[in-house]
């Protein structure tokens, strides 16, 4: 069965560093980004240098009609999907809860959360057996903040990733004899530009001697742990977390 997989927010960060890894392991790979042509054409281009088979597809994930266009283009152009990765996530300028607005609140629960649901839901349609697939895996990003908190800093990106990992409870248990298996990752301090967007661009490196592990860690270590979760190595696994978060 060929192996096609749609990887949300995959122009930077994590989302990247799985799309090349992904390719690497034989996977066609749907690069999806919101605005960012460049960066996504990028992570094409590397692909493509490397033998492997991609396409940049431009959805604002967290809208229903872009996610329908989104899985309807890929069944196009690659084949329906095989696997699924929930990877686009926003935060925004550290501060406490009550000097945040609605508006705020409401961009991040609608960017990391409903753009899950969609796309999940989007997945099961063409993976699951209920729908005549022939089966398939998700894996959700999470985020360690959903345990930590982020207090004083972004506790709307943390509730937001709370639903995720109750999404993926729910999920996984919806689908598991349906040929689906749902799993999530929930980095922790990670070497990405996201901290950028919090006004805190070098926040890893403040943290990262009070971690057990004294280090950051790389898209490319949580990258490995995604296509494990994807892989049928894991074949037996659902319903599960695997926190990459240097031991914290």
């Amino acid at each position: 069965m060929a192996k096609v997989i749609i990887i949300t927010g995959a122009s930077r960060g994590i989302g990247a560093a799985t799309a090349i890894l992904a390719a690497i392991q034989g996977y066609s790979v749907v690069v999806n980004y919101k605005s960012n042509s460049q960066a996504a054409n990028n992570v094409v281009d590397t692909i493509q240098k490397n033998g492997g088979r991609a396409l940049a597809i431009a959805a604002d994930v967290s809208q229903e009609a872009e996610v329908e266009k989104l899985f309807k283009t890929a069944d196009k152009e690659l084949g329906a999907v095989t696997a699924l990765v929930n990877n686009v996530g926003i935060l925004e300028k550290q501060m406490r809860l009550d000097a945040m607005g609605a508006e705020r609140i409401n961009r991040i629960l609608t960017t990391n959360v409903t753009s899950y649901f969609l796309c999940a839901r989007e997945a099961i349609k063409r993976m699951s057996t209920r729908y005549n697939g022939k089966g398939g895996a998700i894996v959700n990003v999470s985020s360690a903040a959903s345990r930590l908190g982020s207090a004083n800093s972004y506790i709307d990106y943390a509730a937001s990733k709370g639903a995720v990992d109750t999404l993926t409870l729910g999920l996984a248990q919806e689908v598991a004899d349906e040929g689906v298996r749902v799993n999530c990752v929930r980095p922790g301090f990670i070497y990405t530009d996201i901290h950028e967007t919090g006004g805190e661009p070098d926040r890893v490196a403040r943290i990262e001697k009070s971690l057990p592990m004294q280090r950051g860690g790389t898209p490319e270590e949580v990258a490995n742990t995604i296509l494990w979760l994807l892989s049928d190595e894991a074949s037996y696994v659902t319903n599960t977390f695997i926190d990459v978060a240097g031991g914290r």
